[in-house]
């Protein structure tokens, strides 16, 4: 049986499907991480009353983004995914951004995705058709949210499902 860190994304460049890996249930005030020496969600933080994830949060597995960290994804679904649950999403976009702490630029994209298999989202197919509103109050959240962790967040721009798939080729980590 594989390790969670050693599960594949399997991407569908046609139907711009893959595997995700939910670490943080929306409406959570809790962040987790996976941690892959115990192959367990750590708790890492506690959001503020009053604050909370505005969707559930997690990773692309197989993957390396620019900050060393799996790919992230936002993914919208029907009710909050518990920690732990691999779900299949279809990409909707990608939240290109920068996170500055302690005077160090890096790229921290997150991919925007909905459930496959759901059925409120089920006529979103991009990123655009959920509204300015939409992605201004995930703006807002996220750079609260670095703000109380001593970070500074940046978005750079909001692009469409083929981004988001180059970005997953991009960062696919290569079998040893």
């Amino acid at each position: 049986m594989p390790k969670l860190n050693e599960i594949d994304h399997q991407l569908d460049r046609k139907t711009r499907c893959c595997r995700a890996i939910i670490e943080t249930p929306q409406g959570s005030r809790s962040k987790f991480n996976f941690d892959p020496e115990t192959g367990l969600f750590k708790l890492a933080a506690v959001l503020p009353a009053g604050m909370a994830f505005p969707l559930s949060f997690g990773f692309i597995p197989g993957t390396e983004a620019d900050d060393g960290d799996p790919v992230d994804i936002l993914v919208l679904s029907d009710e909050p995914l518990p920690s732990g649950t691999l779900v299949l999403v279809r990409l909707l976009g990608v939240i290109e951004a920068e996170q500055t702490e302690r005077d160090v630029t890096v790229r921290n994209d997150r991919l925007l995705g909905k459930v496959e298999a759901s059925h409120i989202w089920a006529d979103v197919e991009e990123v655009d058709q959920l509204g300015n509103a939409f992605s201004d109050d995930l703006e807002c959240f996220f750079e609260t949210y670095n703000t109380l962790r001593g970070r500074r967040f940046k978005l750079r721009k909001v692009a469409g499902p083929d981004k988001a798939c180059r970005l997953i080729s991009k960062a696919e980590i290569k079998s040893k």
